[in-house]
């Protein structure tokens, strides 16, 4: 029998890849659509288990495209970070996790507690961005700087966030999920992955 958890992360799921939207919208997107917003917190899957279902669902409906886009992903994000390398990026969300389609954002983490010096590295860089932030979870926000990269391999615009953490924050941001794997990665580990996977075939 199909708990209601799990009816929850295969429907959220389906959204996270078509939709591009992050777990916890999923999640609530996902309850109004199967009607049961009272759900109580107990009665939802983790993130992991959303995961999970991503990736079944990549695998079934994704499978010849989503490789060679998630390394097109990472190899966009690489040379963000060396330019960013003094705000100790890491690379987070989607494209790090390995379940990023053409229509995932490029995330970045930065450590670096002030905004404006991230804002004045992109316009000595000479490239334009928007402002924006996001909850941080204990009713504040973070500030998200976003811009556009053309893509020649995907045929179209990627967006990447860089968002902007406190300078003290990397030692939790390190911290591995309920199964051992990292929510993010700093330049190193990102080369690494480039380096092991195998290099897929170009995408249809």
């Amino acid at each position: 029998m199909v708990t209601l958890a799990e009816e929850i992360a295969a429907t959220a799921a389906r959204l996270v890849v078509d939709e591009d939207l992050d777990y916890a919208g999923a999640k609530r997107k996902a309850l109004r659509a199967l009607g049961r917003q009272g759900a109580r917190q107990s009665e939802l899957p983790s993130n992991e288990q959303v995961e999970d279902e991503v990736r079944e669902y990549l695998a079934l409906f994704c499978a010849d495209t989503q490789p060679a886009e998630l390394r097109e992903l990472r190899e966009l994000a690489l040379p963000w970070m060396q330019r960013l390398a003094e705000f100790r990026p890491h690379l987070a969300g989607a494209v790090w996790r390995g379940t990023a389609t053409r229509r995932s954002a490029i995330v970045l983490d930065l450590y670096c507690d002030d905004t404006k010096s991230t804002e004045i590295a992109l316009i000595n860089l000479g490239l334009d961005y928007d402002v924006g932030s996001r909850p941080d979870g204990h009713g504040g926000g973070i500030d998200v700087l976003s811009l556009a990269q053309r893509s020649r391999v995907l045929g179209d615009w990627v967006t990447v966030h860089l968002v902007i953490r406190d300078h003290d924050d990397l030692r939790g941001a390190l911290k591995p999920d309920a199964r051992g794997r990292s929510w993010r990665g700093d330049l190193a580990a990102l080369r690494r992955l480039l380096d092991t996977a195998p290099h897929p075939a170009p995408a249809p």
